[in-house]
């Protein structure tokens, strides 16, 4: 399959949702709503999807797209964009610029392209389950790969709320992992990830996610030569969760997580 037209469509995707999202960051005027589910939304999340709803429209009209904010528009396409407009609601309406825009294509239901983008920050990621490459637009980009950490006592353990696993899963289990690692932080959502695939820190893991937090992110972290699961070693497009980490970290991690 060649992939070149649609990895060049997703980093225009990628630029045009950034140039519309960055004036609305740090904005004293801007107004946060409540979703049912109690998370925020803003004009950014509805208006970076309603964006890139129109251009996938406009140059692929026989394929299907999955979004965080309007829902899915032909489900059983061949080939299905996935978007997250801001991934990590919660820092960008707290002027923090660690969020970011996930969009991920996917054949046949299985994610092929992925993209993390930071819009604040100006680095954009892209992998294919092979390779990932940072800022491809510029002069070509540079190729990342997870670093080598081969104990946990050496690794740097992100996760986006640190309430969150024992709200969701098996809190005390996380507690023991977060203790045998070297550091902790919660430099979470779509940045966390950034951070593994990139070489910076060694187990991000969030145990609760959405489709659209999940589908760019397997083949970013698989094309940086890293391991991706759900929370208990299962397919992660299946799952409701995520454990990403290098090769020599996941079996232990998982058996932290799962005891």
């Amino acid at each position: 399959m060649d992939l070149a037209p649609y990895r060049a469509f997703l980093i225009e995707l990628a630029e045009l949702s950034g140039d519309f999202v960055r004036p609305f960051f740090a904005n004293p005027d801007l107004a946060v709503e409540l979703k049912a589910d109690l998370s925020p939304v803003t004009l950014a999340d509805r208006g970076a999807e309603e964006l890139m709803r129109q251009l996938i429209r406009q140059r692929f009209p026989g394929h299907g797209i999955i979004g965080e904010e309007f829902g899915t528009e032909q489900g059983d396409a061949e080939f299905t964009w996935v978007l997250d407009p801001v991934d990590g609601t919660k820092s960008f309406i707290t002027a923090c610029p660690l969020f970011g825009t996930l969009i991920a294509l996917q054949h046949r239901g299985a994610p092929v392209l992925g993209a993390i983008h930071l819009p604040i920050l100006r680095q954009l990621l892209i992998g294919d389950g092979r390779t990932a490459v940072l800022n491809p637009g510029r002069d070509g980009g540079r190729t990342v790969r997870v670093r080598t950490c081969p104990r946990l006592e050496d690794a740097t353990l992100l996760t986006s709320d640190p309430l969150n696993p024992a709200k969701y899963r098996n809190g005390p289990a996380f507690e023991t992992l977060a203790r045998r690692a070297r550091l902790v932080r919660t430099w979470g959502d779509c940045y966390g990830y950034f951070l593994v695939a990139t070489g910076h820190a060694d187990i991000m893991c969030d145990p609760i996610m959405s489709p659209w937090d999940i589908a760019a992110l397997v083949p970013v972290i698989r094309g940086a030569g890293g391991i991706i699961t759900d929370w208990h070693g299962g397919d992660p497009i299946r799952g409701n969760s995520l454990l990403a980490t290098g090769p020599e970290l996941h079996a232990e991690a998982l058996q932290a997580l799962n005891p």
